[in-house]
C-alpha cells in the first residue's frame, strides 16, 4: 500500500497552525517584559500560519479519512522536524542565535526534553543573557514535547483526531501505548489535564523560593523531564533545600507511568505498588542514591576539598540532599544539576554513568531505554538460565501477572541492538569531528538518551557549543531518535517505507 502523502501533508499543516498558536505565548511574554527581539516569535508565526495555511489550502482541510500505520509514522516522525525547524527561527530572527545550527539544535533539544544546550559557548550567549521571551519558549518546547504534540493535538484538536491510535502509538513512549479509555482522544485528554495539574501543583510548591517566571518555567522542565533553566547553573544557582526537595519529588512523578497516577486518583492507591515496573523503578533510585552517598560522604572531613581534590560532604543530610537529587535527574532524564558530578570521586561518577541507561517508566516523559525494557531483559536472562536447566519445561514471562507475548520480546531486543548501535555509529561520527573518545561517547548517549549534560567537554557545567556544525545535526537526530523510541524515525529511511 503507497503512503498517503496528502493527509500527511493535511496534517503537518495543522500542527503548525497549532505552532503558530503556541509561537504568539513567548511573544506575549516578549510584550510584557518590553523586549523588542520577542518579534521573530511573530515573524515565525507567520510563517507557520503560511505553510499550514497553504497546505490546507492546497491539499484541502483534513477529512474524516482513516490514517494507516504508515501515514502515522510518517506524520509523527516529520512532525517533529518539521516543527523543530520553525520553532528556531525566533532564535534567528531575534538575533540572539544568529547561526541556525545553533537556533535549530536548542530548538529541537528542547522539543524533545533532552536539555542540552549551545548557550554559553565561546560564541554564544550565556544562559541568563537572553530575553525571558526565548526562556519561556525554551520550557514550553519541553512541556509541549514531553506529553507529545501529536498527543496533545489529539485530545484538543478534533479535526486531527482521524486515525487517532496510529499517531497514539507511533508516539507515545514505550513498549507499548497504554490505553486508559477505549477512546484514543478521550486518553489524551485524560492524561493532558493530568499533565497540567501536576505541573500547576510544581509552580504553587516552588512559588515561596522563587519567582512566578521562574516556578512556571522550571516546572515545565520537570514535568517534560526536559533540564533547561533560566540560570546558568541549573537548580543549584538557588542553593535551596526546599527547591531541590520539590523539585526531586516532582522529577520522580514525572519519571512515573502517567497511567499509574491516573489510576491512583480514580480510588486505586495500591496500583503503583503492585505494578513491577514501578517497583523496580523505586529500587534503581533508592539503591542508586544509596551508593552515591557512600561515594561522596566523608564524615570526618579528612578529604574536604582542595586544589584537584574530589568533592566530598561531611553531613549525612548535605550528601544525600545533592545524591538524591542527581541520582533522580538523570534515572528520569531530566538532567538538571545541583553540582558538578565530574568532582565527586570516580566511584559517584561512573555510577551516574552507569544511571545514563537507565530512563523513566514507560509511559512517563523520561527518555532513555525504560526500566521496563531492564525488567523484561533480566526476565527474559533468567528465563534462558532456567531452560538450560529444564530444556523442556514451558516458561513463560510475566509482566504483572500477565505473560508477555514473544513479539514484544524480539521488538525490545530489537530495540536495544538498534540502540547500541546508534550510540556507536553516533560516538564514531562525533569523535572524527575531533571530540575525544569519552566527550562523543557520552554525547551521543546524553543525546540518544534525552539526558543533556554528559562528561568531558560536554559535563554538567559545560555546553554543546563546541561541537561542529554536522555534529550538532547528528546529535539532533539522534535526539529525535532517541524521543520516539528509534523505530519511529528509522522507518522513514527505510526505502520500503515510501514504495508500494
Amino acid at each position: 500500500m503507497v503512503l498517503n502523502l496528502p493527509v500527511v501533508l493535511r496534517t503537518l499543516g495543522g500542527l503548525l497552525l497549532f505552532l503558530a498558536a503556541a509561537l504568539l505565548l513567548p511573544a506575549l511574554v516578549g510584550w510584557i517584559y518590553a523586549e523588542p527581539a520577542a518579534w521573530g516569535f511573530v515573524w515565525a508565526a507567520g510563517i507557520a500560519v503560511a505553510l499550514g495555511g497553504g497546505a490546507w489550502a492546497v491539499l484541502g482541510v483534513p477529512g474524516r479519512e482513516e490514517v494507516g500505520a504508515r501515514e502515522g509514522f510518517a506524520i509523527v516522525g516529520l512532525s517533529w522536524i518539521a516543527l523543530s525547524a520553525i520553532g528556531a527561527l525566533p532564535f534567528v530572527f531575534g538575533g540572539v542565535l544568529p547561526s541556525y545550527t545553533n537556533a535549530f539544535f536548542e530548538t529541537m533539544s528542547g522539543f524533545t526534553t533532552t536539555g542540552a544546550t549551545i548557550l554559553g559557548g565561546a560564541r554564544t550567549p550565556a544562559i541568563e543573557a537572553i530575553p525571558r521571551a526565548f526562556h519561556f519558549w525554551r520550557s514550553l518546547a519541553h512541556w509541549m514535547g514531553g506529553m507529545g504534540i501529536i498527543v496533545l493535538t489529539l485530545a484538543v484538536l478534533p479535526i486531527l483526531g482521524v486515525g487517532g491510535m496510529q499517531l497514539f502509538q507511533a508516539e507515545v513512549p514505550g513498549p507499548s501505548a497504554d490505553k486508559l479509555t477505549p477512546r484514543v482522544r478521550e486518553t489524551a485528554k485524560r492524561l493532558w489535564l493530568l499533565y497540567v495539574g501536576i505541573t500547576a501543583l510544581e509552580v504553587a510548591l516552588l512559588l515561596p523560593a522563587m519567582s512566578l517566571f521562574d516556578a512556571v518555567n522550571h516546572a515545565f522542565a520537570t514535568m517534560a523531564t526536559g533540564g533547561f533553566s533560566p540560570e546558568g547553573g541549573s537548580v543549584g544557582d538557588y542553593d535551596s533545600a526546599y527547591v531541590d526537595g520539590v523539585i526531586t519529588v516532582f522529577m520522580f512523578l514525572a519519571g512515573m507511568n502517567f497511567a499509574l497516577h491516573y489510576r491512583m486518583l480514580r480510588g486505586e492507591p495500591l496500583t503503583a505498588v503492585k505494578d513491577t515496573e514501578f517497583r523496580a523503578y523505586v529500587a534503581i533510585l533508592a539503591g542508586g542514591t544509596v551508593l552515591l552517598v557512600g561515594a561522596t560522604w566523608e564524615p570526618t572531613g579528612a578529604l574536604l576539598p582542595g586544589e584537584g581534590a574530589e568533592t566530598v560532604y561531611t553531613s549525612l543530610t548535605t550528601a544525600f540532599r545533592y545524591a538524591v537529587f542527581q541520582v533522580v535527574a538523570i534515572v528520569t532524564t531530566t538532567g538538571f544539576g545541583t553540582a558538578d558530578y565530574e568532582l565527586w570521586a570516580p566511584l559517584a561518577s561512573g555510577l551516574l554513568f552507569v544511571l545514563f541507561f537507565c530512563g523513566g517508566m514507560a509511559g512517563s516523559t523520561g527518555g532513555g531505554m525504560k526500566v521496563v525494557r531492564h525488567v523484561l531483559l533480566g526476565k527474559t536472562a533468567y528465563r534462558e538460565i532456567r531452560q538450560l536447566v529444564h530444556p523442556k519445561a514451558i516458561l513463560p514471562i510475566r509482566l504483572n501477572d500477565t505473560v508477555v507475548d514473544r513479539t514484544t520480546i524480539d521488538n525490545i531486543l530489537s530495540f536495544v541492538v538498534l540502540y547500541f548501535g546508534l550510540l556507536f555509529v553516533g560516538t564514531l561520527a562525533v569523535s572524527a569531528m575531533g571530540l575525544d573518545l569519552w566527550s562523543a561517547f557520552t554525547a551521543a548517549l546524553s543525546c540518544i538518551g534525552n539526558i543533556g549534560p554528559a562528561f568531558g567537554s560536554v559535563g554538567p557545567t559545560d555546553n554543546y557549543a563546541h561541537i561542529p556544525v554536522l555534529g550538532k545535526w547528528l546529535l539532533a537526530l539522534l535526539m529525535v531518535a532517541g524521543r520516539l523510541e528509534i523505530y519511529t524515525v528509522l522507518i522513514l529511511f527505510a526505502p520500503a517505507f515510501w514504495r508500494r
